[in-house]
């Protein structure tokens, strides 16, 4: 089969290739992958930001149809669509994988990263971590939802956010929008955009948040606070500290900053702003699998619609450059069932 492989020597970018995959083991799915997203977490690993894993297959927003089960596996069966997630896999018996925090296992394996992923033809799944894909949710548009869109979700449960409050999605790329639109569609939030691009504003507007500034602004943090008193929670998708630092400027007293982006150094938290104005700092790590399901949930309902852009596995160096560059509004996805080489 061909697959998207981390380059050797690391270098930040792929190479599509044949590989061969091994037998099931027990508890194990085969899956024939109709799609794939290209995230920036995928840029990660491909340059080794987290760890330099040459040959490892990429890819943690896929979506296919399970072709072979290893005996004994009842969680799914031949013909289901499901998902692969950058959550693969957890111990299962840690506190946080019994209390509902699996994401926090630390003997977690990711796709893409320390278990080979879906940009490829075929990927071997544990059958009981991956989740269904609802068969009224557009294939396409749920791997998005399988990374980009549960990650949003999860951190938007984690700001607390209410009906009627007000929250600033920093970066509306494809992680931003997708934030955008739980925000408005399903938490019933007033919603701040912050961008540099304008044309990522145009489809933040577009897909309903109210106000809309440009980060390149020297003043964001100033035209929030005049504009609406602060925010009651401030989701950081942006790959830059800068963004972290207008945002925690941003929020009103009791505010929440939620960081989803893993921009290399430090964000800067004046101790006493933190403490005479009750301001909480919170990491999000996408989501568990109840939440992916919740998400794909309301994926089917329509209350939320990925920007999509489907392309060939032959173009996934190029991917990754327009990503790098800043140039993707929503996500890139490989069609391995359209597009064939």
């Amino acid at each position: 089969m061909k697959a998207a492989v981390i380059n050797d020597p690391v270098d930040g970018y792929v190479t599509v290739k044949d590989v061969q995959l091994r037998d099931l083991k027990p508890g194990e799915a085969l899956v024939d992958m109709e799609y794939c997203g290209l995230c920036h977490t995928d840029l990660h690993c491909a340059a080794g930001d987290f760890g330099k894993k040459p040959g490892r297959i990429i890819g943690h927003e896929g979506v296919g149809r399970v072709s072979k089960v290893a005996p004994g596996v009842t969680s799914l069966k031949v013909g289901d669509r499901v998902s692969i997630a950058w959550f693969f896999k957890g111990c299962g018996h840690c506190e946080y994988c019994l209390t509902g925090r699996e994401t926090l296992c630390r003997n977690v394996l990711n796709a893409g990263y320390t278990a080979d992923g879906a940009m490829a033809e075929q990927c071997i799944v544990p059958a009981d971590y991956a989740v269904k894909v609802p068969e009224g949710l557009d294939p396409v548009e749920a791997t998005s939802l399988t990374c980009a869109g549960v990650t949003m979700y999860k951190a938007l449960k984690v700001a607390d956010i209410k009906p009627g409050q007000w929250v600033s999605i920093v970066g509306a790329g494809g992680l931003g929008n997708l934030g955008i639109k739980f925000a408005h569609n399903v938490f019933g939030a007033h919603v701040i955009a912050v961008d540099g691009n304008p044309d990522k504003l145009k489809a933040a507007k577009e897909n309903g948040a109210e106000i809309c500034i440009n980060r390149h602004d020297n003043n964001v943090d100033e035209q929030i606070q005049e504009k609406v008193g602060g925010v009651h929670a401030a989701v950081v998708t942006a790959v830059t500290t800068a963004a972290f630092d207008q945002a925690v400027n941003s929020l009103r007293p009791d505010g929440k900053l939620v960081a989803v982006a893993l921009p290399q150094g430090d964000m800067k938290l004046n101790i006493a702003k933190t403490v005479l104005d009750g301001i909480i700092v919170a990491g999000s790590l996408v989501g568990t699998r109840q939440d992916l399901a919740e998400c794909f949930q309301f994926g089917a309902e329509g209350k939320v619609h990925p920007i999509v852009k489907t392309r060939k596995l032959s173009e996934i160096n190029d991917m990754i450059q327009e990503l790098k560059d800043n140039k993707v509004v929503g996500r890139n996805v490989v069609d391995f069932v359209h597009n064939k080489d």
